[in-house]
């Protein structure tokens, strides 16, 4: 050699030169290990908490006698099941305690509504 640096030779027929891949296309398996949930949020576990939770408001919400009783009642249920999503939330199945919400801030949302009817209605405060 005369002191000059030489470039690579051309690749054969056939042959291609190696290349790190962009990462655009994976090409393999992952450098790094890949973490996945304990427990992911299933549709089935959100059924679940939706379907307990609407019987648990109902059970609550017969307890009351007129409108007021209704609501409070409604209120008391819900204000249970919260601690109780919240510990799913933490320590348990997610897609449960999401169901559980769910259908709580749709109870609430009714017995509001059914307050507001009635105070509509009669023009008088049904809450005491």
């Amino acid at each position: 050699m005369d002191g000059q640096h030489a470039y690579p030779a051309a690749p054969a027929a056939g042959q291609f030169l190696a290349r790190t891949p962009s990462g655009l296309f994976p090409s393999g398996p992952p450098r790094r290990p890949t973490w996945r949930e304990p427990h992911p949020v299933t549709g089935s576990g959100v059924a679940a908490g939706a379907a307990l939770t609407a019987a648990w408001l109902l059970l609550f919400g017969l307890l009351g006698r007129d409108v007021g009783g209704y609501a409070w009642w409604t209120l008391l249920a819900g204000g249970i099941a919260w601690p109780a999503a919240l510990a799913l939330v933490r320590y348990g199945d997610r897609g449960v305690a999401t169901g559980v919400a769910i259908v709580t801030a749709g109870g609430w949302s009714i017995a509001f509504a059914v307050v507001v009817v009635r105070w509509a209605t009669s023009a008088n405060w049904p809450m005491w």
